[in-house]
């Protein structure tokens, strides 16, 4: 029986996905092996991640116009090729200038892969929700698994380890080319919503796209920030630091399972201000604790709470989804994980790291209320659209 969906497109967007999950996440570990081997300073190593950042954003967005000049396939390819060819440079060599461009291609690969995934998968699930979570999953356990595989290839040697994160950018692109992406993608609906760029004219995108901003907002900075300072505040030792990252990928991953495979949210808008309350709860409780047992437990529940924003919010673009829509989408996401620890930083320094990190706040608090006024606005538009039948 035709379903309409292509499994073949289904299956490479979960597996290049769960592959991105271990290239994207090895970069900040990437960056302190660099850094013990060349003795950079900490400007630099900085650096390189706002490189890799650069080079995300940048992706996110030719990927929705490099495809009207060379097609989705040859852009695909070309672009997710940067996670083997950039973490090959950086086992090669210790040239500043060469790993600026080595973490910049990294980067792209990372956009292109989340644009394409994205795409591949939403396209070809009866459930986007669902679907888009499973997703989401599949880089959590990637993201879950690198630091483990790095450890166990740096115990031999530290290139290695980082020839070994190319090896996965190799399968990565490999599992693109066995898809056998078309020239051109088509709008996941049908109509004028779904044909070329009318989401632009439609409020309810950008709602979702400032939404996006929040959570990238929310989690940089949990993700950039939390080790700091709870080390500050004689929380974490240099031991119990290592477990953050375990304890909210697990979290994440667990989070992500039970939406793709517990109860449909019939109610998705609710689902995410649900959402909004339980990780902005939490995150009040992360600026509360004195200990580390407690803190680590506090953080894994808010990586719980967080963990469903991104995949919920993506499947809501339902018929408008598109090389192009996708693209702005994630991008003005990354916009929020880019501006949002810049501004943690800065009121840090001016009214110490607490302060700062009460910023984070704002986002938080955004993504409980934003969710609501999406809601209403869409239940307009589709009255608006049943008057002209």
């Amino acid at each position: 029986m035709k379903t309409g969906f292509d499994t073949r497109h289904y299956k490479a967007g979960m597996g290049a996905f769960f592959l991105s999950g271990i290239c994207a996440i090895s970069a900040g570990i990437v960056v302190s092996i660099l850094r013990d081997l060349y003795h950079f300073n900490y400007s630099f190593s900085g650096t390189l991640i706002s490189v890799m950042s650069i080079g995300n954003m940048a992706a996110l967005l030719v990927s929705g116009l490099l495809p009207k000049m060379i097609g989705e396939r040859s852009t695909t390819l070309m672009l997710c090729g940067g996670y083997f060819l950039g973490y090959l440079l950086m086992a090669l060599t210790g040239n500043p200038v060469v790993l600026l461009f080595s973490f910049l291609l990294a980067g792209a690969a990372k956009g292109c892969t989340a644009n394409k995934c994205t795409i591949l998968v939403g396209n070809n699930a009866p459930d986007r929700s669902k679907a888009l979570s499973l997703m989401n999953a599949w880089f959590s356990l990637g993201a879950l698994l690198c630091p483990f595989m790095i450890s166990m290839l740096q115990k031999r040697n530290d290139r290695l380890a980082m020839a070994g994160v190319s090896t996965a950018g190799v399968l990565l692109w490999l599992t693109f080319l066995s898809a056998r992406i078309p020239r051109q993608f088509r709008a996941s609906g049908s109509g004028k919503e779904a044909a070329g760029e009318a989401f632009l004219k439609n409020p309810v995108f950008w709602l979702l796209a400032a939404q996006m901003f929040f959570q990238n907002a929310a989690e940089y900075v949990v993700n950039g920030w939390i080790v700091t300072y709870y080390k500050g505040e004689g929380i974490l030792s240099g031991s119990t630091a290592a477990y953050t990252v375990t304890v909210q990928w697990g979290l994440a991953l667990a989070a992500r399972l039970l939406l793709a495979f517990g109860p449909k949210i019939k109610k998705p808008y609710r689902a995410l201000s649900v959402m909004g309350i339980g990780l902005t709860s939490m995150y009040l409780l992360l600026l509360r604790m004195h200990s580390a047992v407690p803190a680590l437990i506090v953080l894994g529940l808010f990586s719980f709470a967080i963990a469903g924003v991104y995949p919920l919010t993506t499947a809501c673009i339902g018929t408008m989804t598109s090389s192009a829509s996708v693209g702005i989408l994630l991008s003005i996401g990354g916009m929020g994980g880019i501006i949002f620890p810049w501004v943690v930083g800065i009121v840090a320094d001016m009214s110490g790291l607490r302060s700062g990190m009460a910023v984070n706040l704002i986002p938080c608090a955004g993504i409980i209320f934003l969710p609501l006024l999406i809601s209403r606005k869409a239940e307009k538009n589709l009255h608006g659209n049943k008057k002209h039948y």
